[in-house]
Formats: C-alpha cells, structure tokens, sequence
C-alpha cells in the first residue's frame, strides 16, 4: 500500500513522539523471500516516484531487490554458505527512515531493512530481521544469534577491534531549518550568532561546540544556545515557531522529514559525521568470522545494478551514497583518555 505524503506526515508526526536517541528493547521478526535470478527485469518496477516521495508504512513492503551475486557467494564462509536465511538486526529508533515500525507496530521497515534485503539477496539467501536494542546487538553478534547488523554503526578503530564492517551509506549530520529560512549552512562561520538546536550527549553537539569555539576565537559572534532537544516533535515545532534557527542532527532523519514534509522544512547543509575526519556507516559481522569480504561483495552489486540508488531514493538518501563498498575502512579514531 502506497499513501499519501499527508497520510505519511501524520504517521510521521506520531512517530517524532519518541525521543530521538530512543531504542526499543522489543524483539520481532519478519522475513522475505529472495526472487529468482532471471527475474532482475522487474527491479526497475520498484524505483520509488522521486517527487513527493511516497512512502509505505504497511508491513507488507514493495522491497527494491536484486539478484544473486556468484562472486559474492563464492566469498562466503562455510558457516554462512550452508545457511537457507540469514539473521540480521536492525534497531527501531522510531525515527524514519532508517529503522522504524509499521503501521502494525512490530514489523520493522525502513532504509537499514531495504540494505539487508539486498545483501541477502546478492548472497543467495532468504532474510530474517530481528530488532535488538542498541546495547544488546554487539553481545548478540558475538554470540551467534545474528549473523550482522544493520543499524546506523559508525566504523570506529576501536570498534574494529571486535567487529568486521563493510561500509554502504556516508554518515552525514544535517542541519534543517523552516522552509521559508533564508539560512544556508556550509562552514562554522554560517552559524554564528544564530539560534541553533542539537541533541545533548551527542556526536553533533561536540562538533558544534567546537565549531563555536573556532568562531569565538575569530572574534565571530557566539551561537546563541544551543538549545536542546530529546523529541523529533519538539524541534519541529521549534523550527516551525522561529524559537530555533536551526537544528543540527542525523542527516537520515533530517532529510527525510524535509522530503516528506517540503512545504514545512528543509536541509539547508550537510557535514560528515567525523567531522574533521570521514566517517562511514557500514554492516556489521563477527570478526575473524569471513563473512565480510562477502557481504561487500555483494553491496558492490547491488550498487552496480542500480538496486542499492534505488534504495537510497526510496527514503530519500541520495547524499549519502557511497561509489563501493569497503571492508574495515578507516574508522574515527579512538577517544584520547
């Protein structure tokens, strides 16, 4: 079922309720199945209509999909290769798009579900999604109970440590503002002086604090703030009321809500989240386990064939493609004690 941008922005709406660093702890699953291999003519059906963006919140998702990749399945290691289906968590933020629940509320959709479709299609095998919340998925791969995990992980040195990646999407934050804001945000000196929101404790509030800092010591007027959020809901109206000038957050999120809602919002600039360094999102799978060279693999075809630009238009991440996929690219460098 495919509904209407208002349909969706009041879903939306309802789902910008939760906090935004908020995980469930609920567990379900859904699983798919892959198509034949001779039936990649019908991928292009699933391309999403890029003005408006239309979106389904049914369980019953139109997933884009791809065909199996013998290169790819020539990389996996026995204990995948002898596998009918493939576990893979996912987190339900209730912040659309990257993980979130459907209209049903236990079966969890959006973009991370979309990449592990592929990756399990291009290996050859069914997929079943089990949401985890984010403290249990490292204890879950490590033991076994899934195979990777797709949910927004940064590739960190230290989280290499433990853990193979295979990078599939840029991480970028965003900054969004009213629609009607005459703001565009491309360098620290755009923000001085304004009024900017962020989420406390997070990646992007160390990011803008230091960009304040550089500007104070420039002689730059300071921000006026932060402010500071825990709903999606409140910095909408926040935005929507001028009590903020800007809001500065997960590019995913952001986007998203500017592509569902043009009339009320928009991204006004974009900022790796690694910033001054590069930062990747990737999958996650067990270390040492030979899975991830296979699940690149696979990534690289689906981004060949055109399914993975597919995915990224459907939930409106066009900003954050990647040209290829890497196996345990360089990651944020540790935190100095």
């Amino acid at each position: 079922m495919t509904v209407s941008r208002r349909a969706v922005r009041t879903r939306l709406l309802a789902l910008a309720a939760v906090p935004l660093l908020a995980l469930t702890a609920a567990c379900s699953a859904a699983s798919t199945e892959r198509p034949e291999a001779d039936d990649a003519a019908g991928l292009a059906e699933n391309a999403p209509e890029s003005a408006g963006l239309q979106v389904s919140t049914s369980p019953d998702q139109d997933r884009v999909r791809t065909t199996e990749s013998a290169e790819a399945v020539a990389l996996l290691p026995d204990e995948w290769a002898d596998k009918d289906e493939i576990t893979v968590a996912v987190s339900a933020s209730g912040s659309p798009p990257l993980v979130f629940l459907a209209d049903d509320d236990k079966t969890p959709i959006g973009h991370e579900t979309d990449i592990a479709q592929l990756v399990a299609d291009a290996l050859g095998k069914d997929v079943k999604l089990e949401v985890k919340a984010w403290a249990d998925w490292p204890l879950a791969l490590q033991s076994g109970d899934v195979d990777a995990v797709i949910s927004n992980i940064t590739v960190t040195e230290e989280r290499k440590e433990t853990i193979d990646f295979s990078s599939y999407r840029v991480d970028e934050l965003g900054w969004l503002t009213a629609a009607d804001s005459d703001l565009t945000i491309e360098k620290r000196e755009d923000i001085a002086g304004k009024v900017v929101g962020v989420g406390s404790g997070t990646n992007q509030e160390k990011i803008l604090l230091e960009w304040d800092r550089l500007n104070q010591a420039d002689g730059l007027e300071p921000i006026q703030g932060p402010e500071y959020y825990e709903q999606l809901s409140d910095v909408l109206l926040a935005l929507q009321s001028g009590r903020v000038e800007a809001y500065v957050g997960p590019n995913a999120v952001l986007a998203y809500q500017a592509a569902v809602s043009p009339e009320d919002f928009k991204v006004v600039g974009t900022l790796n989240g690694g910033w001054p360094d590069t930062a990747q999102i990737a999958v996650a799978t067990k270390k040492g386990g030979g899975a991830a060279e296979a699940v690149t693999a696979a990534i690289d075809h689906a981004i060949e064939d055109g399914s993975y630009q597919q995915v990224l238009e459907r939930w409106g991440l066009e900003v954050e493609a990647v040209d290829r996929s890497e196996t345990n690219p360089p990651g944020l460098p540790k935190t100095e004690e």
